[in-house]
């Protein structure tokens, strides 16, 4: 139910048939949403998905948590550089 195509979203791994990264999925989780309450927000993932996303996190999340703090930092730094403020 996770798949790579390094033409979409950067090669991350993504909820096959959809844009849905895994890490999105991870994101919400980590701020304590459950499950049902993340395929809830997103109408078009089944729980099934929401499932089998937060599995691979799970046995990938070394992998996916650099992801994460690498987009954070990136972000931050963008927003630095645009003279905007930082929201958390």
């Amino acid at each position: 139910m996770i798949t790579r195509d390094p033409r979409l979203r950067g090669g991350r791994p993504i909820i096959a048939g959809t844009g849905t990264c895994v890490r999105t999925i991870a994101i919400a989780s980590n701020k304590g949403y459950s499950p049902e309450e993340i395929a809830a927000d997103r109408s078009h993932l089944t729980l099934a998905q929401i499932h089998a996303a937060l599995a691979f996190y799970h046995a990938n999340k070394s992998e996916i948590d650099a992801d994460i703090e690498a987009n954070e930092r990136a972000y931050d730094e963008g927003a630095r550089n645009s003279g905007r403020p930082i929201v958390p």
